[in-house]
């Protein structure tokens, strides 16, 4: 296995650049000058005009449950496997039911739901529903270790609004080589509001899953899981993990899809372990939102341009005329975070995603909706919520790297408080919460853009920002299993930056204990 990130306790978590003339001088001398430029040059990366897409677009297949005892059934089995994504050349892969990445699950509000998760990996995981609202014993976080040739059954009944949600491993200090080997698949969920809202909605047809997935590739095929070379250290570059030069989508390179409707609506999730994505298409061919990560808005808006942070995803609706060509593509996404870090970090990157092809001869859509009645409202405030206060500066959040055992916050069930999340350095971060769905209220004292504002589980920290959420929590509680809440950069989550909650009965909140339990090194026992 190729080079690995450097133990977090001796790395800094914050290097920076010096550019007065007096410290250029003295690094040229010993050859920092020739590193820095050399890794600033290599930071640039773009596919655009090197690709055919010769490939039709994997539709990842859709799980069919079986039903007993009331319950929906899904059965899903982690493994190794093997993957051709480069001509002729094999890569060693993990996946779900299959080789790489997972099958759709789909449910509606209301529904039970049984899941038997077998893990034939070498080692222990987890298996994360990011975005359901579930009891935490079921969330599938850290605390939910599967050992090797074991199996976990969670269950839970699905009470969340129509959305689109994903599942990815989630073991603590390890999230990020577990999801780039490639587990990583979606949830739909449907209630009657998805019914009537006139959204295309035929799976794979016109209503279509996208994994936005970068990685490297060694020169045999092979996955490059390098996160920063020693050129990039003696440089000063602060890595902030995989940033790919070779973009999959569902698992395929290259591709194309095959447009057979007038309208299509787009199921987007940014499935990378950093890259931020700034979604469009060349001419600013319009597009319209229809939903964000925990729910669909009220209103579709009209859009150019969309950025998605990791673990951030979105529904678009794309209308095509017979015979067209569109090129979904990733312009240089505006970071917020300067010089020189914006390159370093993917900000002067574009990429090519995915070709669609309109057919000579469309199947008529229904007249995209202007409204969509009982789409979820905004949060309400209570009259004087409690405020909580997170800032995130390199791997740590408050000052404080994940402790396993540690309760950081108790949170009273059903409550809404307002989060203050402050990114106090100069680097990429992107907040997600879970078993909680939030509206983002202001960004640095603004209101921010209606596209930006939710439902939403995870948010992207723009510049040296405060991001001011309201935060509605579920009324599902546990005085011992926590929920998690982190940086969505897989790197810095697995460094450390990460916290936990409890959600309790109101007023129990001072009665708990703040140590809990870690889990079995070895993944646990679950039968």
């Amino acid at each position: 296995m190729s080079a690995r990130r450097t133990d977090s306790a001796t790395r800094p978590t914050r290097r920076r650049v010096l550019l007065a003339a007096g410290g250029v001088a003295l690094a040229a001398s010993a050859g920092w000058g020739g590193n820095w430029l050399v890794a600033y040059n290599r930071y640039e990366r773009s596919n655009v005009g090197t690709l055919r897409f010769r490939n039709r677009l994997r539709i990842p297949e859709l799980l069919d449950p079986k039903a007993s005892g009331g319950a929906r059934r899904y059965e899903l089995q982690l493994a190794p496997g093997s993957s051709e994504f480069l001509p002729g050349k094999k890569t060693a892969t993990w996946g779900a039911n299959g080789p790489y990445l997972a099958p759709t699950l789909r449910m509606r509000d209301g529904d039970r739901v049984a899941l038997t998760v077998r893990n034939r990996l070498p080692e222990p995981t987890t298996l994360h529903w990011h975005g359901m609202h579930l009891p935490p014993a079921m969330d599938g976080g850290p605390h939910q270790m599967v050992a090797a040739g074991e199996s976990w059954r969670p269950h839970w009944t699905v009470h969340q609004p129509a959305s689109t949600l994903w599942y990815h491993p989630h073991p603590h200090g390890s999230t990020g080589s577990h999801v780039y080997r490639g587990i990583a698949g979606m949830i739909i969920v449907d209630d009657e509001v998805s019914d009537r809202s006139g959204l295309p909605s035929t799976y794979g047809v016109d209503d279509i899953p996208l994994v936005l997935q970068d990685k490297n590739f060694h020169d045999d095929g092979s996955l490059d899981f390098t996160e920063s070379t020693p050129g990039d250290s003696v440089a000063g570059v602060e890595s902030l993990g995989l940033l790919g030069d070779t973009i999959l989508v569902n698992g395929t390179h290259d591709p194309h899809v095959e447009v057979t409707t007038e309208r299509v609506r787009l199921r987007l999730l940014n499935g990378s372990n950093a890259r931020v994505y700034e979604l469009g298409f060349p001419g600013d061919k319009t597009f319209h939102l229809a939903a964000t990560e925990n729910g669909l808005l009220k209103r579709l808006l009209p859009l150019t341009r969309l950025r998605l942070a990791p673990g951030e995803r979105a529904e678009i609706v794309v209308s095509f005329e017979a015979g067209e060509k569109a090129l979904l593509r990733s312009f240089p996404p505006d970071l917020g975070v300067g010089f020189p870090t914006n390159r370093f970090a993917g900000g002067d990157d574009t990429f090519d995603l995915l070709e669609l092809r309109a057919a000579p001869r469309l199947e008529p859509a229904p007249p995209l909706p202007t409204r969509i009645d009982g789409a979820p409202a905004a949060i309400p405030l209570p009259a004087d919520p409690r405020t909580r206060r997170f800032t995130f500066v390199g791997t740590r959040i408050n000052d404080r790297a994940m402790d396993m055992e540690r309760v950081d916050e108790v949170v009273p069930a059903g409550t809404t408080e307002i989060w203050e999340i402050e990114r106090g350095d100069g680097n990429v971060h992107a907040f997600h919460v879970h078993g909680a769905t939030f509206n983002v209220l202001e960004v640095d004292g603004e209101k921010p853009p209606a596209y930006l504002r939710g439902p939403k589980d995870t948010v992207y920290l723009p510049g040296t920002s405060t991001v001011r959420l309201a935060v509605r929590f579920d009324t599902l509680t546990d005085e011992r299993i926590p929920y998690m809440y982190h940086c969505h950069v897989l790197r810095h989550e697995d460094d450390g930056m990460m916290g936990q909650f409890l959600v309790v009965a109101p007023g129990r909140e001072g009665k708990v204990s703040r140590t809990i339990a870690a889990p079995d090194a070895h993944g646990g026992s679950h039968h």
